[in-house]
């Protein structure tokens, strides 16, 4: 998805998000969900979203403030903007100046953007991937998360995997990523699986 704030578009095009991260891109992916939805091409009552790291906080964020997507996937994705503005690595320290403001003088904005804060109005489905050993979002930031999805009963998964850190590498774990992402999705849209794959616990679907 190249929302606003993509490169390849020129130089005006990518300054789009500069300020604008969480809500650029998230009005983006709706907006076109909602075009394909309206053209016949998709089923709108089955449209999911799935994104990984600034992809998996958009995908967090659009389920938390939007209607859109019934369902999603988070690939060591962002539920806390201001844990990654505190607890990031040097390289990308500074970076949320940019994309959403200076920290801590725009703590206020970081919090009303993040996932995590707005945990309540997260009630659709969703399937977390997680490296133990990522260090630029590291995984406090889907426990975290996980810990408000129990309390509030939403179907949910949380797959981790040892070993591994901001972005899969090893083809095994890449592989049994995928096929837990299309397990989950098949599941709680109730689509028939073409194979049998392993199954991925999914506590509270069934109160859904």
């Amino acid at each position: 998805m190249n929302y606003r704030g993509s490169s390849g578009y020129g130089r005006a095009y990518r300054q789009l998000l500069e300020g604008n991260w969480g809500i650029a891109d998230v009005d983006d992916c709706c907006s076109s969900a909602a075009q394909l939805a309206e053209q016949g091409l998709v089923d709108e009552d089955r449209l999911t979203i799935s994104g990984g790291s600034a992809g998996g906080f958009t995908t967090l964020a659009a389920l938390t403030f939007r209607n859109t997507f019934h369902a999603g996937s988070s690939y060591f994705g962002i539920s806390d903007l201001t844990l990654l503005a505190k607890e990031t690595h040097k390289f990308e320290s500074r970076y949320l100046d940019k994309m959403i403001g200076p920290w801590p003088a725009a703590m206020e904005t970081y919090r009303a953007r993040s996932p995590l804060y707005h945990a309540q109005l997260l009630n659709k489905p969703v399937i977390l991937f997680q490296g133990l050993d990522d260090k630029v979002v590291p995984p406090n930031q889907a426990e975290v998360l996980v810990h408000h999805l129990v309390a509030q009963r939403v179907p949910h998964a949380y797959v981790t995997f040892p070993g591994e850190g901001h972005g899969f590498r090893q083809a095994t774990n890449i592989s049994r990523a995928l096929e837990c992402e299309l397990y989950f999705f098949a599941r709680v849209l109730n689509l028939p699986l073409q194979e049998a794959l392993d199954p991925v616990p999914i506590p509270f679907l069934d109160f859904h």
